[in-house]
């Protein structure tokens, strides 16, 4: 099994931005050396004292100096906010920093109104799935350079390097982005610690639509990578204790306080108690929206999520409050799949 991660940039207390972004470039090495497939960063928009990933195009070319070999995207640039050939001429010039090693995740999320507004987004489009597929295609033409003859972009150049342009990935957490993904011919990455409960659902749909690509920049068979929201230390019952900090933060976020990222100690109290620990074989249907485990136990819950729709390569998000705490989760977790001898 593969593994990639996606990080959020989260601002550490008291701290700023650019710790943050220092955290995050420490997380990309780390994941290089330890053999991850890819390594992603989110956008999310209005909340930048707490999450600081806003601009995951701007990260990237960061981090695309600070490493030498890992695959690097966006998870995701939400598409709805910006002009497709806006976003290829971004994810073209990445190119260019990084020749070959570029995902182009493109998604798309409404955040609060205000946010919204200042960044000029309607959220009246009278069809949003076509005008998300129209958008997506674009943005593929672009990179490609595959405009039919004779179309208003045909001359429209982007900054490119010799190598393979950036892979486009559709990414979603509903049946309809999945749909999307298949009738485009594109790769499809699920994020499942959103809606767990539509992974099954939502990778049945993007297989029974998937037709072989027209796109320069698609594929002829399904491939797929699911994002799950998990946490690995040296015992279940450790690593129950540190999910307590993500299981807070979703009962936070339905309370309506979006962001926030308590302790370890603040999430235990304002749960209650310590999570107990997922148990090493999960129900079947049942996809918790976070999970945690030893190595072992771990790196065996992702495998029989990753059966359960057909994937072969799992991205790790996760809710921690300690940077060095995520460090070790992920060193763990290597540990764990052994990608050591991948």
């Amino acid at each position: 099994m593969k593994l990639s991660a996606v990080d959020l940039s989260p601002v550490p207390d008291d701290g700023t931005a650019t710790e943050a972004y220092e955290n995050t470039v420490e997380a990309a090495q780390q994941a290089e050396r330890l053999g991850f497939e890819r390594f992603w960063v989110a956008e999310h928009h209005g909340m930048a004292n707490n999450i600081a990933g806003t601009t995951p195009e701007v990260l990237l070319g960061h981090l695309a100096a600070e490493t030498d070999s890992i695959r690097l995207g966006s998870g995701a640039v939400l598409l709805n906010h910006y002009s497709p050939f806006k976003v290829a001429e971004a994810f073209g010039a990445l190119d260019a920093l990084a020749p070959g090693r570029i995902d182009a995740g493109l998604g798309r999320a409404n955040g609060s109104p205000a946010a919204d507004q200042a960044l000029g987004t309607s959220r009246r489009v009278q069809n949003p799935d076509q005008d998300h597929a129209e958008k997506i295609e674009a943005v593929v033409n672009h990179l490609y350079d595959d405009f039919p003859a004779g179309h208003a972009y045909t001359d429209l150049e982007i900054a490119r390097s010799s190598a393979e342009p950036p892979v486009p990935w559709v990414l979603g957490s509903s049946p309809s982005s999945a749909k999307i993904a298949g009738q485009l011919g594109l790769r499809y990455c699920f994020a499942a610690f959103i809606r767990p409960q539509l992974a099954t659902q939502s990778f049945e749909a993007y297989r029974e639509h998937f037709e072989p690509s027209a796109l320069a920049g698609g594929i002829d068979e399904p491939e797929g990578l699911v994002a799950v929201n998990a946490v690995c230390a040296e015992t279940d019952e450790e690593a129950a204790r540190q999910r307590a900090v993500a299981e807070a933060s979703f009962a936070r976020m339905r309370r309506g306080v979006v962001g926030t990222t308590p302790s370890v100690e603040e999430a235990i109290d304002e749960l209650g108690g310590v999570p107990e620990p997922t148990p090493a074989t999960l129900e079947a249907g049942e996809w918790p929206r976070a999970i945690s485990g030893s190595p072992a136990t771990l790196a065996g819950l992702l495998e029989q999520l990753a059966d359960r729709v057909g994937v072969n390569e799992v991205m790790i998000q996760h809710v921690l409050a300690d940077h060095d705490d995520a460090l070790r989760s992920h060193e763990l977790l290597a540990e764990g799949v052994d990608l050591s001898s991948a």
